[in-house]
């Protein structure tokens, strides 16, 4: 059976944004980059649970604490795929396709469309 990853919540998933797109960083860096900032050491005691869960390790460089995540970005989208299937669309990938044609349908490319096609069809063969 997989092992599960924790769930996250919104500010720890912020948190992990701004680390993820930085490769890593301080709690003083992350603290900049979120909105709405929380104080210096919520930052910190959020960065600890994110330790405790996983998601974060981090290495001493002088008197801070450089953070880095501990799974590939790759693997989190996909478990919280998963997850978001299993919980609101009965792990039907039809609804989930549905679902994001209706709210950005309009807004595809033609070239977005073509490689979508494209990834159905590709499934399509592989499944047979």
């Amino acid at each position: 059976m997989k092992k599960s990853v924790p769930e996250l919540s919104r500010r720890e998933r912020q948190i992990m944004n701004i680390i993820y797109q930085n490769e890593e960083a301080t709690a003083a860096e992350i603290r900049e980059q979120l909105p709405d900032p929380p104080s210096y050491s919520t930052v910190r005691a959020l960065l600890v649970v994110l330790e405790k869960k996983g998601h974060l390790k981090h290495k001493a460089k002088g008197p801070r604490y450089i953070y880095y995540p501990t799974l590939a970005r790759e693997k989190i989208k996909h478990s919280a795929l998963q997850n978001l299937m299993q919980t609101f669309f009965d792990n039907s990938t039809e609804r989930v396709v549905a679902a994001l044609m209706d709210i950005s349908g309009s807004d595809l490319s033609e070239e977005e469309f073509e490689k979508l096609t494209g990834l159905i069809e590709k499934a399509r063969k592989e499944g047979k």
